[in-house]
């Protein structure tokens, strides 16, 4: 089932402001309480709602250094990428992992207080993996544009007919 132009209001409120409650989304869009409940739930039990979270704000919880590593696993055998995979989700300094395309074979974003945390974490954690080859990592400097927002506005989610 494709979703409507009601279903894509709903997600773009709840992505700005996952606090607002059915009844207050339900003002915006146009529906009833009921209705827009319903909604909501099925938005959810279908995922494409994955969650509602708080962001906090990292500089108010001295948590402004902000790392990109690229990461080169040495192996690639059955076992090296899963395991390095399992291991980087363990690390809560390591906010996201992606693999990826090119010389390197995964890029993180870490976070950490300062610069001597992540030495700590480089030098004391990820250079240890057993299949880690190299590590190069870059620093942020100033945060242009940061938002947890998808595009709606470009995704395929309309589909032609769908009624609610």
């Amino acid at each position: 089932m494709g979703l409507d132009a009601i279903d894509r209001q709903i997600l773009e409120l709840v992505q700005q402001d996952g606090s607002l409650s059915s009844a207050a989304i339900s003002e915006h869009v146009g529906l009833s309480p009921s209705p827009c409940w319903r909604r909501l739930q099925r938005l959810e039990q279908e995922g494409y709602i994955r969650g509602r979270v708080a962001l906090l704000d990292p500089e108010k919880l001295d948590l402004a250094v902000v790392v990109f590593a690229s990461v080169k696993l040495s192996a690639h055998g059955r076992q090296a990428l899963p395991e390095f995979e399992e291991a980087i989700r363990t690390r809560p300094e390591v906010m996201e992992c992606y693999t990826v395309s090119g010389s390197v074979d995964f890029l993180l974003r870490v976070v950490t207080r300062d610069i001597h945390a992540y030495e700590l974490f480089l030098r004391g954690y990820l250079t240890q993996l057993p299949a880690v080859a190299e590590v190069h990592s870059r620093f942020a400097i100033t945060q242009v544009k940061y938002t947890t927002a998808l595009p709606l506005s470009t995704a395929r989610l309309t589909t032609p007919g769908a009624a609610r």
